[in-house]
């Protein structure tokens, strides 16, 4: 708010200390130019096109030139910047106040669309990084969620094919058939089922350029209570298994399985993967925008290399480790949609009757 003052005082002495019969009257136009950058108050150049105004006349009377043209010019010059800010500054924060009401849309939407996802959940000790390709933008086309059921806790992680607003209402339909499925089906591959009907469905409702060319790629986790992890992968890239003192391992399916959208959704069976996993193994599901991350040179982000060096810390430090580098790897914004999201396996162990003895004694009146 100062520097329009500051710029005009540096006018007057210049033209004061020069000792120079040219005067630098004209430079005052500048100072409400100034004013409409600096300031987000729309009549803030107009007060200082006022005090300018003030101080071009101050200086037309020290040289005596008030009835000469150049001052005439000058005056005139600092009225019309002055409106010109004026206007300006009106116009931006107009487009400020539409842009924050615009992210504040989003912002309901991702919270609605992408819940947020608690410490534990279960079984499992659970954490979710999102990041949005688009500016300004809280959502985009990848899609997660965890969920409790009577069959362990199951999450998706999935990716939809462009960007915009149709890639939003497809990841909608996708989760909102999730969300039911998942505690319906107890069989993981009828979950996957489940989802390419709907699937089906909201792309024959949607009616926007290019739905037919739309498909989701998609994995699906469930977490059993025996501590069995059932993966069903649907074209989506393999998650990585951490051990601990083991590298990252790609639990990689031994056949492959197109993205839902490109079968007929009484085709799609997809195989289900067992795999055995113990307390403290993690799991770290991501979509393509990680893996696909690249550098100035066009090198891919080593997602299996660098991942030891991030896990540390419980899940959510990991991942904010992890989106960290992979950001120092590319060197700017990501190009892309990416979400990770990370399972550790914490089972919650019973009490033993001797423990609940102890309580009982350590809390008297405890019936």
């Amino acid at each position: 708010m100062a520097l329009p003052f500051i710029g005009m005082l540096l006018v007057i002495a210049l033209d004061w200390f020069s000792n120079s019969a040219v005067t630098v009257e004209p430079a005052l136009t500048a100072v409400p130019a100034l004013a409409a950058v600096v300031s987000r108050r729309t009549w803030y150049p107009l007060l200082i096109g006022l005090f300018t105004e003030i101080a071009a006349f101050a200086l037309a009377g020290y040289h005596d030139v008030l009835g000469q043209s150049v001052h005439s010019a000058t005056v005139f010059a600092i009225a019309l910047v002055a409106g010109i800010g004026w206007v300006s500054a009106t116009l931006r924060v107009r487009q400020e106040q539409a842009l924050a009401d615009a992210q504040l849309v989003a912002e309901v939407a991702r919270r609605v669309l992408l819940r947020s996802v608690p410490d534990r959940v279960g079984s499992v000790r659970a954490a979710v990084h999102y990041a949005a390709a688009a500016e300004h933008a809280s959502i985009g086309g990848d899609l997660y969620e965890v969920v409790n059921t009577r069959h362990g806790v199951r999450a998706v992680i999935g990716d939809v094919r462009g960007k915009g607003l149709a890639a939003v209402e497809t990841a909608a339909a996708v989760l909102g058939a999730f969300r039911e499925a998942a505690h319906q089906e107890p069989a993981l591959d009828r979950v996957a089922a489940w989802l390419a009907v709907s699937l089906d469905r909201a792309l024959h409702e949607n009616d926007h350029p290019g739905v037919e060319e739309e498909f989701v790629t998609l994995l699906l986790i469930s977490v059993c209570a025996d501590g069995t992890a059932e993966i069903v992968n649907c074209g989506h890239p393999a998650p990585l298994l951490l051990r601990p003192g083991q590298a990252p391992q790609p639990l990689e399916l031994p056949e492959t399985v197109p993205p839902l959208g490109v079968l007929d959704p009484a085709d799609v069976r997809p195989p289900v993967q067992r795999v055995p996993v113990r307390p403290g193994d993690r799991v770290l599901l991501f979509t393509d925008g990680v893996i696909e991350a690249r550098d100035h040179r066009g090198v891919f982000y080593p997602l299996a290399e660098r991942l030891p060096y991030c896990a540390v810390g419980g899940p959510v430090e990991v991942l904010r480790r992890l989106h960290d580098d992979v950001v120092r790897h590319v060197g700017r914004k990501l190009g892309d949609d990416a979400a990770m999201l990370l399972l550790q396996y914490e089972p919650i162990l019973p009490q033993l009757p001797h423990q609940s003895a102890q309580l009982s004694q350590a809390t008297p009146g405890t019936p």
